[in-house]
């Protein structure tokens, strides 16, 4: 699942906030022991102006493997689009685009089936019972 913005300047790194903390507290529902990292300037794609992965700890390789990631591109990719906005002079300025993915739902599964074993099976997390309806899987 993709997040796409495109916001006007001013309120670009507001959005990637907002978008920061939309996948935080999907994780965070899913109860899945997570990090958010800045990546640093030689880690960035060339498109992006800053980017933060999430990752989630993956027991099985003992490592924590990307589950999402959120940038801020601001007027790279408007500048190729074209895509402008005019302010209340008229005058015409790059708009900013941000994206980012939700989860990643491979590693997600993995994630969630890793760290809810016990003894009785996969414990599915609250947030999805609705879904399941079911608390365990044997």
């Amino acid at each position: 699942m993709e997040i796409v913005q495109i916001q006007h300047p001013e309120k670009s790194y507001d959005t990637l906030e907002e978008m920061k903390n939309h996948v935080s507290g999907l994780l965070e529902k899913l109860d899945l022991p997570y990090r958010e990292l800045r990546l640093c300037g030689g880690d960035l794609s060339f498109t992006a102006a800053l980017t933060f992965d999430y990752e989630v700890y993956s027991a099985g390789q003992d490592r924590w493997l990307e589950v999402s990631s959120v940038s801020n591109f601001e007027n790279f990719q408007a500048n190729r689009l074209k895509l402008r906005y005019k302010d209340k002079n008229g005058k015409k300025h790059l708009a900013h685009t941000l994206n980012g993915s939700a989860l990643a739902l491979p590693r997600i599964m993995a994630a969630l089936i890793e760290n809810n074993q016990t003894e009785e099976g996969i414990v599915v997390p609250e947030v999805l019972r609705p879904y399941t309806r079911f608390d365990i899987i044997n």
